[in-house]
C-alpha cells in the first residue's frame, strides 16, 4: 500500500495521521478501522482536514464508512477540527467527554478560552474556526463505555487530571491506550538507545496532579503492549515510561509548591521545569545541546508553566 508521508501504520489496522499542528511528528490523530469500518481518535485542528481525508483515501475508505469521531478531550489541538471533519462523514456520530460535549455543540466558550491563553494571533495562525457539531449526531461517552466499531471493541475510560473533560479509549484488539494527553508527550527527537523519553502535560486549566497520578496507574494497571500518545505516535516499553512519567510529575510538582506565590512565580516555573526536563534527557542519553531542547520543548516550557501558575492560584 502506497500511503502519503503523513499516514504511518502503527499496529494492527491503526494509522497515526501527522496532522502538521505546529511541526511535523508533533500531533497525530489516529484512524482505527476494522472490516470495513473507521474512526478517527481526536482530530488536530481545523487545518488538519485535507490529511484526515486523504487518509480515508489513501487506505480506500468512503466517507460513510466512518462510525466514530472521538476526540479524548476539546483542547484543540485534539479536537479544533472535529466540527469541520463531521461536517464531511454523514454517517459519523462525535462521541465525546459529557464535560467537553456542550464545548463541540456550541464552540463559543471554547474559541474565548482559548483566544485567552493563545491570543488572536495564534489562534488565526494554528487553530482556525471552530465548526459546530449538531446535538443530535453527538454521543456522550460514560466510564466503562464500550462501543463496537466493525467487531472490534473500544472500552473508554474518564482519565482527570489533564483535563476534567478527558477520556481514553482502550483498544483490546491491540491491547493498547489511545490516550490523549493523560500519558504524556514523547517526541522522538528525544529518543536515544534507551527507547523514547516521556514528559507529562501540565497546559492550562484544569491541570490535578492527584488525578492525574490516579488515572496514569488506571492506564497501567491494564498491562498495555502499547500507547497511542497524540503528541507523538506509538510507544512499547511502557511500564519504563510510567515510572518515569510518575517521577517527572512527581519531581515538577514539588518544583512547584516551592516557589513563592509572587509575580515571578510563572517565569520561575518555566525555568525550573527546564531543568527538570534537561537533566532527566542527560540521565537518558539524549545528545542534544541545552540550546536544542530549549527550541523543542519551547511551547510545552510555556504552556506547562501557566497550567502550574493557575493550578498554584487555585490555593493548591
Amino acid at each position: 500500500m502506497n500511503l502519503p508521508f503523513f499516514v504511518e501504520p502503527c499496529g494492527p489496522e491503526v494509522y497515526a495521521v501527522d496532522t502538521g499542528f505546529q511541526r511535523e511528528r508533533f500531533d497525530a490523530a489516529y484512524l482505527v478501522t476494522s472490516r470495513g469500518r473507521a474512526a478517527f481518535i481526536d482530530t488536530g485542528t481545523r487545518f488538519a482536514l485535507p490529511r484526515l481525508l486523504g487518509a480515508l483515501d489513501a487506505l480506500g475508505l468512503a466517507r460513510n464508512a466512518v462510525d466514530y469521531v472521538i476526540p479524548t478531550h476539546v483542547h484543540l489541538d485534539h479536537a479544533g477540527g472535529a466540527g469541520a471533519l463531521m461536517a464531511e462523514l454523514p454517517a459519523a456520530r462525535l462521541v465525546v467527554h459529557p464535560r467537553g460535549a456542550p464545548h463541540l455543540i456550541d464552540p463559543g466558550r471554547l474559541w474565548e478560552g482559548a483566544l485567552a491563553v493563545y491570543g488572536a494571533e495564534e489562534m488565526a495562525r494554528s487553530y482556525g474556526a471552530l465548526t459546530p457539531v449538531p446535538a443530535e449526531r453527538v454521543l456522550p461517552s460514560a466510564d466503562g463505555m464500550k462501543l463496537e466499531l466493525g467487531g472490534r471493541e473500544l472500552l473508554f475510560a474518564d482519565t482527570p487530571g489533564h483535563a476534567r473533560h478527558h477520556h481514553c479509549i482502550w483498544d483490546a484488539a491491540s491491547r493498547g491506550w489511545f490516550c490523549g494527553d493523560t500519558f504524556g508527550l514523547s517526541y522522538r527527537e528525544f529518543d536515544s538507545a534507551r527507547g523514547p523519553w516521556i514528559l507529562p502535560t501540565t497546559t492550562p486549566v484544569q491541570f490535578e496532579p492527584e488525578a492525574l497520578h490516579a488515572s496514569i496507574e488506571r492506564l497501567l494497571s491494564f498491562t498495555p503492549d502499547c500507547l497511542y500518545l497524540t503528541h507523538f505516535g506509538r510507544v512499547t516499553d511502557v511500564p519504563r515510561l510510567g515510572a518515569l512519567l510518575l517521577d517527572l510529575l512527581e519531581r515538577t510538582v514539588t518544583m512547584a509548591r516551592a516557589l513563592p506565590a509572587d509575580a515571578q512565580r510563572e517565569p520561575a516555573l518555566r525555568r525550573g521545569l527546564f531543568e527538570i526536563y534537561a537533566a532527566s534527557l542527560a540521565e537518558h542519553g539524549c545528545p542534544l545541546g541545552r540550546s536544542q531542547l530549549e527550541a523543542l520543548l519551547e511551547i510545552d516550557l510555556r504552556l506547562n508553566a501557566q497550567g502550574m501558575s493557575i493550578w498554584l492560584g487555585r490555593g493548591r
